[in-house]
């Protein structure tokens, strides 16, 4: 059997894998980790700081399952990122569904970290993506954004 994450701490994807997913996503102090990287699946790892937050997304072709295994959370969901008609409170235990085109976010309500794996598909982040801390991840999806809004620019130039 393959290791647990908390001791290879690479993305596996592309080979089969095993992992106690509960402890991995509790030793997991990285604002996001990717586990496991498929061509139609992806499995990441998350830990947001107490009175901290996702932050406000949204992911037009990716259907998002997230669970919670520790800590307190408040998740709020809507069609358009100025009209969040959904809030639950979460915990561990709790799982949460965000269809494709759902603007949500999950924001860590209480003391101690909110601990939470997330499994994508498609997968939303590079193989192997690792964010030491939610800036880094910021820094990095405006990088992406840029570079993707430069090129259907540039594509539409030519048309």
């Amino acid at each position: 059997m393959k290791n647990y994450i908390s001791k290879c701490n690479r993305d596996c994807g592309h080979e089969p894998f095993v992992t106690d997913i509960a402890n991995a996503t509790k030793c997991n102090n990285n604002f996001r980790t990717a586990i496991w990287t498929g061509c139609h699946l992806q499995s990441t790892l998350m830990c947001i700081p107490p009175r901290d937050d996702i932050g406000l997304e949204c992911h037009p072709d990716t259907d998002q399952f997230l669970r919670i295994e520790c800590g307190r959370g408040m998740v709020c969901m809507g069609k358009s990122k100025d009209k969040l008609s959904f809030e639950c409170s979460v915990c561990g235990g709790s799982a949460v569904f965000v269809p494709a085109g759902t603007w949500h976010n999950i924001k860590n309500c209480g003391e101690n970290p909110l601990k939470l794996y997330s499994i994508y598909a498609p997968p939303h982040h590079p193989h192997g993506t690792v964010h030491r801390c939610k800036s880094d991840a910021e820094r990095e999806e405006s990088k992406n954004s840029n570079h993707e809004n430069k090129e259907s620019k540039e594509n539409n130039k030519k048309k």
